[in-house]
């Protein structure tokens, strides 16, 4: 599948008769909101889990050097925290465009914190979209991140912010707290 999913996405779901529907956000959808919502409230996705494994090309690296933000994959028995928004349909005009690189609108269950769960949409790079990085060691993720960056900044920066915003919202994420720690100690130990 090409990187750029923009067409793709606006195919997908039909939001005829629809008012308003909710968006999860795992990634940088947490703490920059560029977008109107009605509504906000932290909930969970049961059977994913974030991963650093999608490449970008356009936001937080280049094409010459990739950056690396993350992407949800399927993990029975895990659980991923973030932020819902209840948006109107016409809030995914801009998000298809800024969620381009691979990413793909899917259905899913949330979870509010409250114990209630409503139906709404995702974005997902899944493996065959041509960004996807995969699997690398913590260190290596780490490394990568600290070298890129693209027109929304460095790409260190994408994680110092999610790393900060999952801590506010109570999740304890393994995967982007270790690679936190690794970018933090090569800066250390450069300086």
């Amino acid at each position: 599948m090409p990187a750029n999913t923009i067409e793709h996405n606006r195919t997908r779901q039909n939001f005829e008769g629809v008012s308003s529907i909710w968006l999860f956000g795992y990634g940088s959808l947490i703490y920059k909101v560029d977008f109107p919502f009605l509504e906000q409230r932290p909930a969970t996705i049961h059977g994913w889990e974030r991963r650093f494994w999608q490449g970008s090309h356009d936001h937080r690296g280049t094409p010459e050097a990739p950056g690396r933000v993350v992407t949800l994959i399927e993990s029975p028995g895990a659980a991923c925290k973030g932020m819902a928004y209840r948006v109107s349909p016409t809030v995914f005009e801009h998000l298809d465009v800024r969620e381009k690189n691979g990413y793909l609108r899917f259905a899913t269950t949330m979870t509010f914190e409250d114990g209630g769960e409503c139906e709404g949409l995702v974005y997902i790079a899944t493996q065959d979209n041509e960004a996807f990085l995969g699997h690398a060691p913590d260190a290596e993720i780490a490394r990568q991140i600290a070298g890129a960056a693209g027109p929304s900044g460095p790409n260190s920066e994408y994680l110092l912010r999610l790393a900060d915003s999952l801590r506010a919202l109570g999740d304890a994420c393994p995967h982007t707290f270790a690679i936190e720690t690794h970018l933090r100690s090569d800066a250390e130990r450069d300086t």
